[in-house]
């Protein structure tokens, strides 16, 4: 059996305000095509269908296009909800669903039943939020760890009796993983951890949450995002496991690449070497993250930027030689809101507001005075 592990899709999320719907519908494109050329049995999604509990309308129909694609492609398809889906929401009409080869597994109480593929059984553990299933379970702790431990002890047994061959869908923060900025943070009491160890037992597991392709052993391993989330996932790999599991004998996997809609990249130095300097013109078509050097806070900076750089989504400032001592604050209470804020600009910046600067912050502290009068 072929099985294609993917995870974290995100659907409907944007990138400092840049719409991705669009680069998501490439990668369900890519999807399809990769079932159909590897001759992919079941595809199975690991968690964060969506970026919300409550999906935008073209996410939603975006989600339903590439469920409805892969199983005319050939492909059963199962998914588990992540920490950013609603597992109600997401499992709804999951049993009169599954009859079309589309096996939604959101709801803790059935991780022990798998959906049998073949001679495989696919169990899907969705996100547990430890104090959710604390007290159906009856756990004595309030931990990843206990709720997770719980639902393989359960599905070891029902595998006991079943025998065959074995997957596992999760959506957890296995120790030793690799994180970046994108990924919520699902810390429990400071413990958001799950070791390797409490997924021992099965031919293979699929992990979703972290968003950077990783094995943590042979047969446990993190898909991660199909697209970059964050300008910490700059130099990631995207993409889906190609797993084969024979009826008997060593599980293997290879990677998949997905297309790059538009690559993302971090940018250092001065303003003007930035600009000026050839090395950089490969950089011209990315979504960039830039921290300038300059001394001083150049003036215009994103716009110049964007001149060159179109795509420059954010900028930060990090003067050589380390920042300068900032000034004691000067008093506040009872100044003239446009003292303040002049006073704001240069400290921040080195130099005072220009003219033009002025004008612009005495025009804003009055159309602000002038709402307060309406409220």
């Amino acid at each position: 059996m072929r099985v294609l592990h993917t995870s974290d899709w995100h659907l409907g999320r944007s990138f400092h305000r840049e719409s991705l719907i669009g680069a998501q519908a490439a990668f369900v494109d890519h999807l399809v095509e990769t079932v159909r050329a590897e001759s992919v049995d079941v595809v199975v999604v690991a968690g964060d269908v969506y970026d919300r509990a409550l999906p935008s309308a073209d996410a939603v129909a975006l989600c339903d296009e590439a469920l409805r694609r892969l199983a005319a492609a050939g492909a059963r398809t199962v998914l588990i909800s992540g920490n950013h889906d609603s597992p109600r929401r997401l499992g709804f009409g999951a049993d009169l669903i599954d009859a079309a080869g589309v096996h939604l597994r959101t709801d803790p109480a059935r991780v022990a039943e798998p959906v049998v593929i073949g001679e495989v059984a696919f169990y899907g553990i969705p996100y547990l939020e430890p104090e959710v299933v604390r007290g159906p379970w009856e756990l004595a702790e309030r931990t990843h760890t206990a709720a997770i431990g719980h639902a393989m002890g359960r599905i070891r047994a029902d595998l006991a009796a079943r025998g065959g061959r074995s997957v596992v869908l999760a959506h957890a923060f296995v120790t030793g993983g690799e994180s970046s900025d994108s990924e919520r943070d699902i810390s429990v009491g400071g413990v958001a951890h799950v070791p390797l160890a409490a997924f021992a037992g099965v031919d293979y597991v699929a992990l979703g949450h972290l968003h950077g392709r990783q094995r943590m052993s042979e047969s446990v391993r993190y898909s991660g995002s199909p697209i970059a989330y964050s300008f910490s996932e700059a130099h990631q790999v995207k993409g889906s496991w190609l797993v084969e599991l024979p009826p008997a004998g060593q599980v293997t996997a290879g990677f998949v690449p997905a297309p790059v809609p538009r690559p993302v990249g971090r940018l250092r130095g001065r303003l003007a070497d930035l600009l000026a300097g050839p090395e950089w013109a490969r950089y011209e078509d990315h979504w960039l993250h830039v921290t300038l050097t300059d001394p001083e806070r150049p003036k215009g900076a994103m716009e110049r930027l964007r001149r060159r750089f179109p795509h420059t989504l954010g900028l930060a400032f990090d003067p050589e030689g380390g920042s300068p001592v900032a000034p004691r604050p000067p008093r506040l209470a009872g100044r003239p809101e446009i003292e303040v804020a002049l006073d704001f600009v240069r400290a921040v910046r080195g130099e005072p507001a220009d003219e033009a600067e002025r004008a612009l912050l005495r025009e804003a502290v009055e159309a602000c005075r002038a709402q307060e009068t309406l409220v």
